[in-house]
């Protein structure tokens, strides 16, 4: 599949052909780099709203440079960041103190006061739950990139192997081999997909790293890993 930078030979064509193709170029260029710009934005933007309500306005970083450098009140100045530092600042102090002893116990109280509230703890305990599973600092991460023969036999999909099955699914199954958690993304959107428990030799693990093999699921096969080095005829 040719993309905008393939060279190709020279050719005859109107100007406005030419104009076409210049421009399909920098847009492949411009559209990942103006995106990702302006997704940072946005997310420091939005944290900056969230954080900085909550700082006296005396000690806002616009009214402070309006300050030093004697700029009039009325001025409009975006100091966007200074929200993300202090909540970098305020997590970072919170998860020092919940380390503590002192900590842990007010923890553990203000944990046992939700758990006896009705409607609040179902909410808390789904969200403390995703977010230990999400931000966890422990080995809970994809180990490998794998093909699994699904949906039927003789078609190959991409999974992530998780861990090796236990507990009840491990006795239930009745496999000797031993059972094998594969996550199996859908395309375009990997956060989905489905939980498969696969025999451990019908599991082929692949030498790509999981990042790879996470960008050829995203982008439904169009960028391959090593792709360089397999267009390149074997010697």
């Amino acid at each position: 599949m040719n993309t905008p930078f393939d060279e190709e030979p020279r050719r005859k064509g109107s100007l406005l052909g030419r104009l076409r193709a210049s421009f399909l170029t920098g847009l492949v260029v411009i559209a990942p780099v103006g995106l990702t710009i302006w997704l940072i934005w946005t997310v420091v933007g939005w944290i900056d709203g969230m954080v900085l309500p909550f700082v006296p306005r005396a000690y806002h970083p616009d009214r402070m440079i309006q300050d030093f450098f004697g700029f009039a009140r009325d001025s409009q100045i975006n100091v966007r960041g200074i929200g993300v530092i202090i909540f970098l600042v305020f997590t970072i102090i919170v998860g020092w103190m919940a380390k503590g002893l002192i900590g842990r116990s007010v923890l553990r109280f203000g944990e046992s006061l939700v758990e006896r509230t009705p409607v609040v703890r179902s909410i808390y305990s789904g969200i403390k739950q995703i977010s230990e599973t999400v931000f966890a600092q422990s080995e809970r991460s994809f180990e490998k990139a794998c093909l699994v023969e699904y949906p039927r036999r003789g078609i190959w999909a991409i999974g992530f192997v998780s861990t090796t099955a236990k507990g009840e699914i491990k006795n239930r199954a009745g496999n000797q081999n031993g059972l094998m958690s594969v996550f199996l993304p859908t395309t375009p959107n990997p956060t989905s997909g489905f939980l498969l428990f696969v025999p451990a030799e019908e599991v082929i693990e692949l030498d790509m790293s999981v990042e790879d093999a996470a960008k050829l699921v995203i982008s439904a096969g169009l960028v391959y890993p090593n792709s360089k080095d397999l267009s390149q005829p074997p010697e």
